[in-house]
């Protein structure tokens, strides 16, 4: 596939085709490299997106950094396992203020970083947010809620956003975790991680029981879901941007999951 070039104006342009409007709170996900080349890299990026929901607006995205988890759970899978206990008793205590993201690629990992722009306190599986509901949305990230009622997930439901996806698919769609919390399926269950987090200014590796979740079948999901609901897809340089309400597709992946999820151990 040849190799495509995009401007700013490019972006804007898409996102006014997909639906994106003023006021709207929007988490997104995105793949700078599948788009081809951008004009201005992340920065480009997030001033399209600032610019097209104004002021009023907010602009979300996951800043996860997953490698502050217990090595057992396989982030640290290039890792020998005689260096398991060493990484437990020096991994840097998270700071939303200096620690990276992994995996979230250079648009969030630009995001976490941009003037005014908050992030949650999970150790793990933070989000950061930009705009009128930037507040609202980061604080009270509780360590055991990760993707529930009352996490930045939950509230951006409660808001009645929406979800972008730029480039990705949905096994990037972090709404959908949302959909586990709330249904009921075989071999649901909790588990216990640990991360390196500060309490009263000493490093402190932390346990904290959780929601057990994968996403292995999140693409699925997605597929089923626009044959049945109302997705805006435009195509941009070489990727493709998927627009939706966030409502519908927790709401419908809640149906899903319960109907298709039977035979989990």
């Amino acid at each position: 596939m040849e190799r495509k070039i995009i401007i700013k104006q490019d972006i804007l342009d898409a996102l006014a085709e997909t639906g994106v409007r003023q006021n709207q709170t929007i988490m997104v996900h995105t793949s700078l490299s599948k788009l081809g080349f951008v004009c201005g890299g992340a920065q480009t990026i997030i001033e399209a997106l600032l610019e097209s929901v104004g002021a009023e607006g907010t602009i979300m995205m996951p800043t996860q950094s997953w490698k502050n988890l217990d090595p057992t759970t396989g982030v640290h899978w290039e890792e020998p396992e005689e260096w398991w206990q060493i990484i437990r008793d020096n991994w840097p205590a998270y700071n939303k203020d200096i620690t990276p993201t992994n995996t979230m690629g250079a648009v969030a990992e630009m995001f976490r970083k941009w003037p005014g722009t908050l992030r949650s306190d999970h150790p793990a599986r933070s989000v950061a947010a930009y705009g009128k509901y930037a507040d609202y949305l980061t604080k009270d990230h509780n360590l055991s809620n990760i993707f529930g009622e009352d996490s930045p997930i939950g509230k951006l439901y409660e808001l009645d956003g929406y979800v972008l996806l730029i480039g990705v698919g949905y096994d990037k769609n972090t709404s959908i975790h949302l959909a586990d919390v709330r249904a009921e399926y075989p071999g649901k269950h909790n588990c216990t991680e640990h991360s390196a987090v500060l309490e009263n200014g000493k490093r402190v590796w932390k346990a904290y029981d959780t929601l057990f979740v994968d996403g292995e079948d999140f693409e699925q999901i997605g597929e089923s879901f626009e044959k049945e609901c109302v997705v805006h897809k435009v195509s941009l340089g070489n990727g493709i941007l998927t627009f939706m309400k966030q409502r519908d597709i927790v709401d419908f992946a809640v149906d899903w999951i319960e109907k298709n999820r039977t035979d989990r151990p």
